[in-house]
């Protein structure tokens, strides 16, 4: 039996779409299950946070506190706290443990984030510096509050480090990202 040549062509091309599509679909599906994930997590304290402790009907352990370079608040009769990459049920927890038993029976803690760390914008924006966190911002968003593009500015991605990176690298993200507290947000010159 022969087969057409253009038959086998046409298989061939066939097979190799599909088979592209299967990568396509598998590594799109692993990048959005990423990003999920990482959007689930909750949010880890930082350096710059804002937090506002309340210790149930004890007024003077309870206030605003903001966490310093170290990653710690300093509170009354306990000292230092170390908060950096808690979370605000961690914190709340930590903070009961160091009260009881010596200070408070059954201390009730809660922890509330006033304001998150800011992010930071450079390169060809019209006012780069840094700017208050403003939860579901993205970094088009971030863009406009830095005062817009300049005229030499890329403007369909940022690079992006961020502050929970220990290697600190600049990643390639869409203008339709998220930004997150603490990021770190360049945006680049073209160059034509």
């Amino acid at each position: 039996m022969s087969t057409n040549p253009s038959n086998a062509i046409l298989v061939l091309l066939f097979s190799s779409f599909m088979f592209s599509n299967c990568v396509y679909a598998n590594d799109t599906t692993e990048a959005l299950s990423q990003t999920k994930a990482a959007e689930n997590q909750e949010y880890q304290l930082g350096s710059g946070d804002q937090i506002k402790i309340t210790v149930f009907n004890q007024e003077e352990l309870s206030g605003e506190y903001t966490i310093n370079g170290a990653g710690k608040i300093a509170l009354p009769l306990i000292g230092d706290i170390e908060t950096k990459d808690l979370t605000v049920k961690q914190v709340e927890e930590k903070i009961a443990n160091k009260l009881k038993p010596d200070y408070l029976l059954n201390p009730r803690v809660n922890v509330q984030v006033l304001n998150y760390r800011p992010f930071y914008i450079i390169g060809e924006v019209k006012e780069p510096q840094s700017y208050p966190y403003v939860d579901g911002m993205t970094y088009l968003n971030a863009v406009a509050i830095a005062g817009g593009f300049t005229y030499r500015a890329k403007e369909d991605h940022v690079m992006v480090v961020r502050m929970k990176d220990p290697k600190k690298q600049e990643i390639r993200l869409n203008m339709d990202e998220k930004v997150m507290p603490g990021d770190v947000i360049h945006v680049e010159e073209r160059f034509f």
